[in-house]
């Protein structure tokens, strides 16, 4: 799964998850993307299991990019522990996505093809999305 190898501090705030995506928000690598329409928080485990859902379909034919990083902390606190005594401990790590956001992106397959590898990919996360490609203007 995806983590970082460091980052300056452990914790993290949560922050808010207002506003569209600015950058980001075209396909640039490959010829058609998955894009979400909904603000969300996407953890690694939901990013790596829409990755081995494509994988399986891509496979050597096509090439895939991830255009998102679980770079933000999660804390949990212990199971029935009592209110003070700081802040939990990381539990996993997530990706602030806004919407207009391409998760994903993948080429070298037909556009019947890659319409349902993304499709069968979009069952696996948690928000709604659309498969967008190079040629399509937001």
């Amino acid at each position: 799964m995806l983590l970082p190898k460091r980052t300056k501090f452990r914790k993290m705030h949560r922050g808010r998850l207002k506003g569209v995506a600015t950058r980001a928000n075209t396909v640039v690598f490959g010829d058609f993307g998955l894009q979400a329409l909904e603000p969300v928080w996407l953890t690694s485990r939901q990013i790596e299991a829409t990755r081995r859902s494509i994988t399986r379909y891509v496979r050597r034919t096509g090439k895939l990019w991830i255009r998102v990083f679980p770079d933000k902390s999660v804390t949990e606190r212990a199971a029935e522990s009592r209110m003070g005594s700081g802040k939990g401990s990381v539990s996993y790590w997530v990706s602030v996505i806004k919407p207009g956001t391409v998760l994903f992106e993948i080429n070298g397959l037909s556009q019947e093809t890659a319409y349902k590898v993304l499709r069968s990919a979009a069952y696996k996360l948690p928000v709604k999305t659309k498969i967008i490609s190079r040629e399509t203007i937001n």
